[in-house]
């Protein structure tokens, strides 16, 4: 099974774990590239966990617009491309792999870079990858999903 992971910012990633075999992508910049990367995941039983996080009042309201849609635009893509979805909260998948930000992204890219040597782990794919590691758990049965 791949098991895609995906965090929907605006520096964001896709992160993908297939067979043990690990890689990560920065969120491409535009619908049809992320399109393109989105549809080329969808054999292989995929399955995929993108972060369900919200506007914040910090953010303007173009901000929140922009966000909100590609968020959407996302979940779309998905559905579109047949690819089986489900969301998680950052703080969720964060407590189960034991890397709690508290604001300090360096964190998840630690956390990220010591569970896959391999990737060369940016501040761009460290969240989506670890989400994959994520689902890849769950699926797997190492974590209740509870």
């Amino acid at each position: 099974m791949k098991i895609i992971g995906i965090d929907p910012g605006k520096n964001g990633g896709i992160g993908v774990i297939d067979n043990g075999d690990a890689s990560a992508y920065k969120l491409p910049a535009t619908p049809r590239d992320r399109w393109g990367l989105i549809s080329s995941l969808s054999v292989d039983d995929p399955f995929a966990l993108i972060e369900r996080s919200t506007s914040s009042p910090q953010m303007g309201v173009k901000s929140a617009f922009t966000f909100g849609e590609g968020y959407g635009s996302l979940i779309a893509m998905l559905i579109a491309a047949g690819i089986p979805h489900d969301t998680v909260t950052p703080n969720k998948w964060m407590a189960s792999l034991n890397c709690r930000t508290g604001g300090d992204k360096n964190v998840t890219k630690a956390k990220a870079q010591a569970l896959f040597p391999n990737l060369r782990i940016t501040h761009s794919i460290a969240d989506a990858i670890l989400i994959a590691e994520y689902a890849r758990r769950l699926k797997s049965g190492e974590l209740s999903s509870k």
